[in-house]
């Protein structure tokens, strides 16, 4: 048994304080006690040495056996109380070593002592709460990864354009780059914040969904004419929507991107866009092998590929949908996908502005 381990301290400590108390007795009880004993014994005419016979043989080994009981009693008992404790700390600092290894997913069981009890909720919570900020940080890096692949894909591609004469230079042109790169130092901006402990704000405001749709697909134009891929424009002059611009330029670009990417040479893309009675319907429809009717339900899912036509052969990560659906959920809109004889449409819903 090793000596600093808590059941042998508490062993240690238990048989101490038994044998201090049972010496104080048997103190008592042979000394004072013999000498009454003898006194009494010698009034009744019993002389010293049968008198202190009778002690030895009645009292002495009485007590010598109960303290001898007493000393193992407490030993057991100091060494059961000891590993009662020294167990569920052992379990506790062993979950410690794992949370301070990165595995957040470590929790002890919760011992029947209150007092422990009490530790190992405590533990268990601490545990509960990094490995949520672990999940928080982890979806974080990948948002804001996606979030600038968005316009560095749309600055490549017309860099591309550009060089390659495919895209004649003109002030549309800057200006759609212009923004890009505006949308980039936003992004900067907001990462700053996180960096210094503020939560960048994202507030929807009154915007022409029209134009936005009409700036993103002059900037994916070079990637649809490089498939040769017909692409079908049905808007309005203007449609008043309620989110926040970059987010729904990451949204649309998105949308534009996954049809551009998963729909076959000489194939045909449909963008449309209209009004409703409370809100605004978006939808970017692509002809291909289409999704799987099991794979509908989970395509918005992080991480989730679907076999075949949309896997990670194609260049998705499983994420750019996932984030379409939180970034349009967080304006309170709606999403979602249909995939049918060969064509595939996603559509988005979101609140028409007042």
């Amino acid at each position: 048994m090793r000596l600093r381990s808590v059941s042998a301290r508490v062993a240690v400590s238990a048989m101490l304080v038994s044998a201090l108390t049972v010496a104080t007795i048997a103190a008592g009880v042979l000394v004072v006690g013999s000498s009454t004993f003898d006194r009494l014994m010698l009034e009744h005419g019993a002389t010293a040495a049968v008198s202190q016979a009778m002690f030895n043989e009645s009292i002495t080994r009485v007590v010598l056996a109960a303290s001898l009981l007493a000393v193992v009693g407490s030993l057991i008992l100091a060494i059961v109380l000891g590993r009662m404790i020294e167990r569920p700390l052992d379990e506790l600092a062993s979950a410690a070593r794992r949370v301070a290894e990165g595995g957040y997913d470590a929790r002890v069981q919760r011992p029947r002592a209150p007092e422990l009890a009490s530790v190992a909720d405590s533990f268990n919570q601490m545990a509960a709460s990094l490995e949520d900020q672990e999940r928080q940080r982890r979806e974080l890096i990948l948002n804001f990864a996606h979030e600038l692949r968005t316009p560095l894909t749309n600055l490549h591609g017309y860099m591309e354009g550009l060089r390659e004469g495919v895209v004649e230079p003109g002030p549309e042109i800057f200006a759609a780059l212009q923004g890009e790169v505006a949308r980039l130092n936003r992004l900067s901006r907001s990462l700053d914040a996180l960096a210094e402990g503020v939560d960048p704000e994202r507030r929807p405001e009154e915007l022409d969904l029209v134009a936005i749709i009409k700036a993103l697909l002059e900037l994916n134009r070079p990637r649809f004419e490089g498939a040769s891929i017909k692409v079908n424009v049905e808007l309005p002059g203007r449609l008043p929507a309620r989110a926040d611009p970059d987010s729904l330029s990451q949204v649309v670009a998105n949308l534009l991107q996954n049809a551009a990417r998963y729909t076959p040479a000489s194939g045909t893309v449909w963008v449309r866009a209209e009004q409703q009675r409370d809100s605004v319907l978006l939808s970017v429809a692509n002809t291909g092998p289409g999704i799987p009717a099991g794979d509908l339900g989970h395509v918005f899912e992080r991480f989730y590929r679907v076999e075949k036509s949309r896997d990670s052969a194609r260049g998705g990560a499983g994420i750019g949908l996932a984030i379409v659906k939180q970034l349009v959920e967080a304006v309170g809109g709606q999403v979602g996908a249909e995939s049918y004889s060969g064509i595939t449409r996603f559509w988005v819903r979101l609140p028409a502005s007042a």
